[in-house]
This record gives C-alpha cells, structure tokens and sequence, in this order.
C-alpha cells in the first residue's frame, strides 16, 4: 500500500511540477529571429504573432531581424541559442532548401532543432502574360511538349522558391521550360507584364492585384487545395499534376533540447492564435492560410519538403555552393 502511496504522489508532484513549469514559460522577453530584413511576407508574419503572444503570454515578444547568408545567419543564432524556449526562429521555406543548395552549413536542420508548429501557408500562383496561348494547365502542358525549350519562366534567382516550383513542374509534367534567373521578384514579374517572359510561380499575395486587373491570366495554384482569395482557381493537383505543392510558409522553430512544456505552450497558443476567425479572414483575404499545426505535423511537413527539394534540385542540376 505504501508503494502505491509514494507512486500516486511522485505522480501528483510530477504533474503540479509540468504545470508550473508551463505558467512560468515565458519567464522574460522572447526574441522571435527572423532570417530576413524587416518588411517582407516572413517579417510581417512574425510581428504579428509576437504582438498576439505577447498578450497572451503576458511577457515582452519582439521580433529581431537578422538578414543575410541565405537565411543562415539567423537560422544559425537560433541554432546556438540557449535550449530555454527564449529565442526562436520564425522559420521560411529555405529552411528546407538551403540544405540542398549549400555544402557546408553550420548547424544540422534536422538535430539542432524543435519544431514548434507550422503557422501558414501561401500558395504561388501559376501565372502567364496574357499573350501564351494557354487558358489552363492542359493546354500550357501541351504547348510546352509541342515547343519545348521554346517557353520560359521567371523567378527571383536560382534556387530561390519559385525558381524550385518551376524545376518540379518541369519534373511532374514531364516538359522542357527554360528558367529565367532575376535579382527579386520584382523585375520578374515586371518583365511577365512586359512580355519579356511567358510564366512566373508567383507568390499569390503580391499576383493578386495583376490577376484581378486582366494584366496576368492565373492558370492555377500550387497548393494541395484551393485558396480563399482565389476559389475559382483550381490547383495543380486538380489540373493533372497529382500531388503537385510547392508552397511558401512559415513556421516556428526552436533549439533542440527546448523544455517540452515550453513547446507545447508555443505550439497551442499559435494554434488558437492562427484559428481566431478575425485573423483568418483577414490571411486569406491577403492570399495566406492559416495553420497553427501539432508539433508532430510540423516536423513531418519539414521532413517532407527537405527531401523533396532535395530530388528536385538535384534532377535539375542545380549546383550546390
């Protein structure tokens, strides 16, 4: 009796020692690295669930730039930080690309981390100058295959997102469209206007207000299922490329050896964060899905992309610095 006595309180402190543990997290400011300079997609996401953990935590949560390397400088700070749930990463699609792209790396992706959750997704946007004689992803395909080497994309750089959206289509839909390298976006999409390209993988959000105005026709999406902002747009899967994703996303990321409890708190408070029906209108309207994973499908979904990016980068030839 004694033995199941001292068994039930061991328990019992246990328990009331993992609560504590959780109300107490965060003890002091958290730092949210963000790999980019302030001002884009990654860096308005993280302000924005800083500023709501911040009241939900009832401690300090900013948002510390730290550009540069691909995304590796603040990757690696994240990295190296101490394992206390204090400094963490709000993690972009190179997380899974770079891997590939890069030979050395001072940090391991898969052991020097934690995922914490996915917090949203964004489609890209299959777009084309309205001068390609394609209305859907059929007929770009056939187009393709009747002149192949002949069409071409855009992207913003080799081996950036939608340079990779690119190289997996030509890899799903068995076609030849030579890529077009730019320094940004930006000019991409510019010379898509202009005619001086045929297609762009655009990120939806900054494709949005060309595709509404006529000066692009979207062909599809490139996410498993349709986007609120553009629900008449069918997506890849849809259109024959079964399976076809290549999305960009946001996560957040600690050091490996975070105190679970700390995880688990970071996890569920995005998750309600990411479902409060104000705030998901108002990602979708702008083109983004809300997530707010598990921390099981996080890292399944990190796994996954990593490995994928990897095969495409590799039967694309694209060599690594």
């Amino acid at each position: 009796m004694n033995n199941y006595k001292t068994l039930f309180l061991l328990m019992f402190f246990i328990s009331a020692l993992g609560a504590a543990q959780a109300q107490t997290y965060p003890a002091k400011t958290v730092r949210l690295i963000v790999p980019f300079a302030a001002g884009g997609s990654t860096d308005i996401m993280g302000r924005l669930v800083a500023q709501k953990l911040s009241e939900a935590w009832g401690q300090q949560v900013i948002v510390d730039n730290r550009p540069g390397g691909s995304t590796v400088i603040g990757t690696d700070i994240v990295a190296k930080s101490a394992p206390d749930g204090h400094t963490l990463l709000v993690t972009p699609a190179p997380f899974t690309i770079v891997p590939s792209l890069l030979k050395k790396l001072p940090y391991d992706p898969a052991r020097d981390f934690e995922p914490i959750t996915l917090i949203n997704t964004t489609p890209l946007v299959v777009v084309v100058n309205p001068g390609v004689p394609a209305k859907n992803i059929r007929e770009l395909i056939a187009l393709a295959k009747a002149r192949p080497g002949v069409l071409n994309f855009g992207s913003s750089g080799s081996g950036g997102s939608n340079h990779l959206a690119g190289e997996l289509f030509n890899a799903m839909a068995n076609v030849r469209i030579m890529h077009v390298p730019y320094k940004g976006n930006a000019p991409a999409l510019t010379d898509l206007i202009g005619g001086h390209v045929d297609i762009v993988f655009n990120g939806l959000t900054s494709a949005l207000q060309y595709i509404k105005s006529g000066r692009l026709r979207a062909l599809a999406v490139t996410s498993l299922k349709r986007s609120a902002a553009l629900p008449e747009m069918p997506t890849l899967d849809e259109s024959g490329l079964k399976g076809f994703q290549a999305v960009a996303w946001n996560g957040l990321t600690g050091p490996a050896g975070m105190p679970r409890v700390a995880v688990d708190r970071a996890a569920s408070d995005v998750a309600r964060i990411m479902k409060s029906p104000e705030l998901a209108a108002y990602l979708q309207r702008e083109g983004s899905d809300p997530v707010g994973s598990t921390t099981a499908e996080y890292r399944a979904f990190l796994t996954d992309e990593i490995a994928k990016w990897k095969k495409v980068i590799a039967r694309a030839g694209i060599k690594s610095l």
